[in-house]
């Protein structure tokens, strides 16, 4: 009897268009109803991404290896924070499914000179690509955190999909002797980035930094000399140690070959940054996607920015602290410095394979 009542009742609605139709919305409701309660269910046990934004929280401001100061230009080095969680930081339709394939690796490549050599343009252009995923902080890993182990490491990293490259930058690793060893003993396949600038120019960029700090130091004059009647340079001086390019990659090639370490030159980064984005990226086996189209230049910083991507209010251009106007320093001090580089120069060229016109 019950079963001849249900093969009456299906047939009415099954031959009724009003009530087939409405039979079958319920139906497809019903099923649009679990399948949400399932995957808010499923959501609800994958990891937040606000807990790697807390994690980053806790880098401590980057220190001068050399130096030992303070390096607060790092946390303004930008107009506009971009963060290593691009798209995440905003309501998103991703949200919390994309963490089921993403996850956190050791960095497949590193930018780990030099100061004050244009590391930081070529980090925030490079976070352009789409297959970059990069810590925006220095974690200073292998020269002052080693002994916190690569587990301390792999958490600072930002999450990544399959095929994404996962980046750092710390510019204190080229000066560091242990970091080579350490680099290759985390993975000898990583691939290592150098911005290298004009020794002398760099070194009074460094000196104009640490100047704003201290304004009671000595002059770039004094710093200079050990004894300026003799015009022996200083080479303890970290302004003028860093320089000794080819001294440091002296330590670099016992672990790497050349053909692993990319030098990027600091000067055609703001005259042609699309041309140097270009080198990078083949280097690092991407897609030639940031081109000319990304960038203007900043007259009256002196220097290109990004122009404003989609959902900005206003373009990527290196912050206050970047491009200071340097001291007026005594020309004969100059040419010492470029008389006693000058060698080191030209052994650094015919390493890397390339000129870099400082001469």
């Amino acid at each position: 009897m019950e079963y001849s009542l249900l093969c009456n009742g299906l047939c009415v609605v099954l031959f009724n268009p009003v009530k087939y139709k409405l039979f079958f919305v319920s139906i497809m409701l019903s099923l649009w109803l679990y399948m949400l309660y399932c995957c808010v269910g499923y959501a609800s046990t994958m990891p937040s991404y606000m807990t790697d934004l807390e994690q980053g929280k806790e880098l401590t401001a980057s220190r001068d290896l050399l130096n030992d100061e303070v390096d607060s230009d790092r946390s303004d080095d930008w107009d506009e924070t971009r963060g290593d969680h691009r798209g995440c930081l905003e309501p998103c339709i991703l949200s919390n499914f994309s963490s089921a394939s993403e996850s956190k690796k050791l960095p497949q490549a590193i930018i780990i000179g030099v100061k004050k050599g244009g590391t930081r343009a070529l980090l925030e252009f490079l976070r352009v690509h789409p297959d970059i995923r990069a810590v925006g902080a220095e974690p200073h890993f292998f020269d002052r955190n080693y002994h916190r182990g690569l587990g301390w490491y792999r958490d600072l990293m930002p999450r990544t999909l399959e095929g994404q490259i996962t980046m750092e930058k710390t510019p204190s690793y080229f000066v560091t002797r242990e970091a080579p060893a350490r680099i290759h003993a985390m993975s000898h396949e990583t691939k290592l980035i150098v911005v290298v600038r004009d020794p002398v120019t760099r070194a009074i960029s460094d000196y104009t930094q640490t100047l704003s700090k201290k304004p009671d130091i000595p002059t770039f004059e004094v710093l200079t000399f050990k004894n300026r009647t003799t015009g022996l340079i200083d080479t303890t001086w970290s302004a003028v140690q860093i320089g000794l390019y080819a001294k440091h990659l002296d330590g670099w090639l016992q672990f790497f070959p050349i053909s692993q370490i990319l030098f990027v030159s600091g000067e055609w980064l703001i005259r042609d940054p699309a041309g140097e984005m270009a080198r990078v990226q083949d280097f690092l086996g991407l897609k030639r996607i940031i081109t000319d189209k990304h960038f203007y230049f900043n007259h009256t910083k002196g220097f290109p920015c990004l122009k404003k991507p989609e959902g900005s209010s206003k373009p990527h251009c290196l912050g206050k602290t970047k491009g200071r106007t340097h001291p007026n320093i005594d020309q004969d001090v100059v040419k010492c410095l470029r008389d006693f580089y000058r060698p080191f120069n030209k052994k650094f060229y015919q390493m890397t394979g390339q000129d870099f016109g400082w001469d």
